[in-house]
């Protein structure tokens, strides 16, 4: 487990780094989650530089806007955004496997198997 050694601004950070893995442009980014054209593009950036947080039901839009889990701005291990990042590139099968590997090698008490089952 790798923690983010910076964690004031990971919702920034990761926003703008999957935004420009998309291609999508600020301005465009915030009118797709239904921001006013006239102040899209500020808003956007002062997500992503921290001056702003979003509100959790604008940090879902923008998550699903760009593909991604919404928990992926939020956690504060790395490795785990990393995991949840590529989780969206995986098919079916393959998301499959990957939980059968955790669910394997992975530490399950009586209270896990009672939520995940």
């Amino acid at each position: 487990m790798t923690r983010n050694k910076e964690p004031q601004n990971l919702f920034g950070r990761r926003l703008r780094h999957v935004r420009q893995a998309r291609g999508m442009a600020q301005d465009r980014l915030g009118v797709a989650i239904g921001l006013d054209e006239a102040v899209a593009s500020a808003r956007m950036s002062r997500y992503e530089t921290g001056t702003h947080d979003p509100a959790y039901n604008t940090a879902v839009r923008i998550a699903k806007e760009l593909g991604v889990e919404v928990a992926y701005f939020y956690t504060d291990d790395d490795d785990l955004a990393e995991l949840i990042f590529k989780w969206q590139g995986l098919t079916p099968s393959e998301q499959q496997e990957l939980l059968k590997i955790a669910r394997k090698h992975g530490p399950q008490s009586s209270a896990e198997r009672d939520v995940f089952s």
